[in-house]
């Protein structure tokens, strides 16, 4: 089982390189799951609605009217277009949201507006897709377990979340950066290798867009995963490299 955080720049595919590597590892006998940012869409979305919004520790602040925004982005155009893609290049695959097929239920994050924290997995609705040979594309959207509505999730650490529910899965987050980096934006200061329990150790070192990477790395490794990869998805080799274990950064059990 394969689960892959598609996001950022890395949406930018004109060459279609992310859906003719899904159909490689499917090709290779892998299940694969891949979960959807949109942050440059939503961005986009609100700019032009004149919506402002601003960032905390490198998650969005979340109002009503931006939740509004962000759920119909990734809902109705993010993955359907994702799901599009991988259709066009021989992978059947399906768009759904998180929070209408009941997979993710979450608990809001103080001081973040409606930001959640995943606190279940239900995975009858991702099961039911790959029992047919269906990819799900899933919209990092929960459902508010003490009620109100949707969550936004951030689409590391809901990726994080949907792989703790398969023990044996391999994590691979697919981002606009060439992994975790010590420095950021020092190039020279990318992490190769190294064990969560040294991340943990520098997590409070990091912030801005490094910290919700580094936090989805931490909690899929608790949850059971053996290892995580963080890969630049803009560049055309790096998910070939990732299918045979190099390239990125490796975090481990």
């Amino acid at each position: 089982m394969m689960i892959v955080k598609f996001g950022g720049h890395a949406m930018k595919d004109s060459h279609g390189l992310f859906a003719k590597s899904i159909k490689s590892a499917i090709s290779n006998g892998d299940k694969v799951i891949v979960v959807h940012g949109g942050g440059p869409q939503i961005n986009s979305e609100l700019t032009s609605l004149h919506i402002e919004s601003t960032f905390v520790n490198g998650f969005r602040f979340t109002t009503d009217q931006i939740f509004a925004v962000v759920d119909r982005v990734l809902t109705n155009v993010v993955g359907p277009e994702v799901a599009s893609s991988l259709s066009s290049h021989g992978v059947q695959a399906q768009s759904i949201s998180a929070k209408e097929s009941g997979i993710l239920f979450a608990e809001a994050i103080d001081g973040l507006g409606r930001v959640g924290k995943v606190s279940r997995v239900d995975k009858k609705a991702i099961d039911d897709l790959l029992s047919r040979g269906v990819v799900p594309v899933i919209a990092p959207i929960a459902t508010d377990v003490l009620g109100g509505g949707g969550l936004n999730i951030n689409a590391d650490l809901a990726a994080a979340a949907i792989s703790s529910a398969y023990p044996d899965s391999t994590l691979i987050i697919m981002t606009d950066v060439a992994g975790i980096y010590r420095n950021w934006p020092d190039q020279s200061s990318l992490i190769e290798k190294i064990s969560a329990k040294d991340l943990e150790i520098l997590k409070s070192s990091f912030s801005d867009g490094m910290l919700p990477k580094v936090e989805a790395v931490l909690e899929a490794i608790a949850a059971g995963a053996q290892s995580v990869r963080i890969i630049d998805g803009t560049s055309e080799s790096s998910f070939d490299q990732a299918l045979i274990g190099v390239g990125g950064t490796l975090v481990h059990a």
